[in-house]
């Protein structure tokens, strides 16, 4: 017999390890105090520190209990349940004590799959999976009205849509692979998964690529035979994923049988060619989920433009300024540069910051390829030792590196060597790294960009 809500939740005793600043954490423990469950919030970040996400709370602050600054053994001990932050590694030492005190561990997406009774879309992949998962989004409201998008925004997060939900409209889930590391204990999956791509990232959390693949598995881990997961045959991972025996129908998103026009030319010069890659994904799930292609095609016109993803944020006379902050790998970077770097026009490239264990080798090609030496400016960070590092191999510097400490400065800069050039040129904002040395998160760090770049062209 499945277990219901109340049954799970009422009168249980739930820790929410991590309040956190991006509003998941606020979210949940919202949720959770709503539905019956007696809450306490631990976080290592003080009180002072969490200072707008405990205002946030409003009247839930005060039914529940607060560790901050510090966790507490006793804490792991004495709840038998513990919701876990994104942030949160598997390996902590935390989540052991809790494991072996019997509690049973959950976060926000294997709490959504648990209890969401609509059909779900999930996507997931290291590179355009918000892009993806907006569009399959946009393509399925023009027939189901009641769709809805989670997992990508503080605005709208999992918890927050859970309860709006109308039992029957396919909803579209973002799932990152700290998402996915607890969504086998739902015991779900969804309807249609996707793996838009795999690439090195986050070795900073993960041991090696192939335990990052492994997290990204459990995305199919429960589907069965009357479910649906797409491949992109292009990414060198997709037999690593058919290896895992997925029992699910398997598509992929390069294939022939996807109406033309979602090939135009058009869509490969206004969009670049991933992007046309997440729009034939996006275009294939939304079919499958019950949009014609007649709707989809009409549809196409009006792709929205994804916030802090190759965004252009400014546009005046020859300058283009785009906003690219969620590039927090190189292969992001490469693909902006690959997509922006043509012949015509001058390309500035702002990058740089926290490393995440990844190579940057293929990034210094890239660069040296689109970039002119003097074009080319640099924040600093532990990222940004490794670009110079591959940069200084390939002989690209013939000068000094510009490699500056504040983001104002180095956008002043890159300004006015935009005003110098006579012809088109193309400002882009693509760190190729994290962010966390200078900003909370790459969504703060592409706000202050964008706020700066006001003041300058005001």
């Amino acid at each position: 017999m499945k277990m219901t809500l109340g049954d799970f939740l009422k009168d249980k005793k739930v820790l929410v390890m991590g309040l956190g600043l991006l509003g998941g954490g606020l979210a949940t423990t919202k949720w959770l105090v709503k539905h019956g469950a007696k809450v306490t919030v631990t976080d290592l970040k003080t009180k002072k520190e969490l200072a707008a996400s405990i205002k946030a709370l409003g009247p839930t602050a005060k039914k529940i209990q607060m560790t901050l600054g510090q966790h507490l053994d006793s804490d792991f001990r004495s709840h038998q349940i513990v919701v876990v932050n994104p942030a949160v590694p598997k390996e902590s030492p935390y989540l052991k004590i809790a494991r072996e005190a019997g509690a049973r561990l959950e976060n926000e997406a294997s709490l959504f799959f648990r209890f969401c009774k609509n059909p779900i879309i999930g996507v997931t992949g290291t590179r355009g999976k918000t892009t993806t998962a907006s569009w399959i989004h946009h393509f399925i409201k023009q027939k189901f009205k009641k769709t809805a998008l989670t997992g990508n925004s503080a605005d709208e997060t999992m918890m927050k849509t859970l309860d709006a939900l109308d039992g029957q409209t396919p909803v579209v889930v973002e799932l990152s692979s700290w998402h996915l590391e607890l969504l086998p204990q739902s015991q779900k999956s969804p309807r249609i998964a996707i793996i838009t791509n795999l690439y090195p990232d986050h070795l900073n959390r993960y041991k090696s690529i192939t335990e990052y693949a492994l997290a990204k598995t459990n995305i199919f881990k429960h589907q069965t035979k009357n479910d649906f997961l797409i491949l992109n045959k292009k990414n060198d991972w997709t037999k690593f994923f058919l290896k895992q025996k997925p029992r699910s129908k398997i598509l992929y998103s390069n294939t022939s049988f996807i109406k033309h026009s979602v090939f135009d030319k058009k869509f490969v010069d206004q969009l670049g060619k991933h992007n046309l890659q997440n729009l034939k994904t996006a275009a294939l799930a939304a079919h499958i989920a019950g949009v014609g292609w007649d709707l989809i095609n009409k549809t196409l016109p009006t792709l929205p433009q994804i916030k802090f993803r190759e965004e252009v944020v400014y546009r005046h006379g020859q300058l283009t300024v785009v906003n690219d902050t969620t590039a927090t790998s190189p292969d992001a970077t490469i693909a902006a540069l690959n997509r922006f770097g043509h012949q015509g026009q001058t390309l500035i490239l702002i990058t740089g910051g926290t490393d995440k264990n990844l190579n940057y080798q293929d990034w210094a090609k890239a660069v040296k390829k689109n970039i002119a030496e003097e074009n080319l400016f640099l924040l600093d960070g532990s990222a940004t030792t490794k670009m110079l590092a591959e940069l200084t191999k390939i002989k690209y510097f013939k000068k000094e590196p510009r490699l500056f400490r504040r983001l104002d400065e180095m956008l002043r800069q890159a300004l006015k060597n935009a005003t110098i050039s006579k012809q088109k040129t193309t400002v882009l904002f693509s760190p190729a790294a994290a962010s966390f040395e200078k900003f909370k998160n790459e969504f703060d760090r592409g706000k202050q960009f964008n706020k700066l770049l006001k003041k300058e062209v005001a």
